[in-house]
């Protein structure tokens, strides 16, 4: 079953995990993805993307996955279908990266297990810019 951490703890990664890796980031502003990042980013958090459709979203040059990023990430966002957590979770893995965040209706017990298995903290189904609003 997936646990997300407190309040307490989400607001703490929020306050320290500042440079996101943004999987699925779309470069359509119209997208969810791209109002949540930019809102972000007006928050002063460091966006990556990560999608290999575009080359650059939000003033920032995109990656084609995460072990591509040749900058440190803190922590990844992901605004992908709930069936390809696992595949990026891998993925976080294998780049080191010990935060994964996965949005609002996106979840995946697979994904979770092997994330917490692989000492990665992990929240799923919940929004980062709710979240971060929540603590402001």
């Amino acid at each position: 079953m997936i646990q997300n951490p407190s309040d307490t703890r989400i607001k703490e990664i929020l306050a320290t995990k500042k440079r996101i890796a943004v999987v699925g980031l779309s470069d359509n502003p119209e997208r969810t993805s791209y109002m949540v990042s930019e809102a972000m980013q007006k928050n002063g958090y460091t966006i990556i993307p990560v999608n290999p459709k575009v080359g650059e979203v939000l003033g920032a040059r995109a990656y084609p996955s995460l072990t591509a990023i040749d900058v440190p990430v803190d922590m990844v966002n992901v605004f992908r279908r709930s069936e390809f957590l696992p595949e990026i979770a891998k993925e976080t893995v294998e780049a080191g990266i010990d935060t994964f965040w996965a949005q609002l209706g996106v979840a995946n017990e697979e994904a979770y297990r092997y994330l917490q298995e692989n000492g990665v903290e992990v929240i799923m189904d919940r929004c980062i810019k709710v979240e971060h609003a929540k603590f402001k």
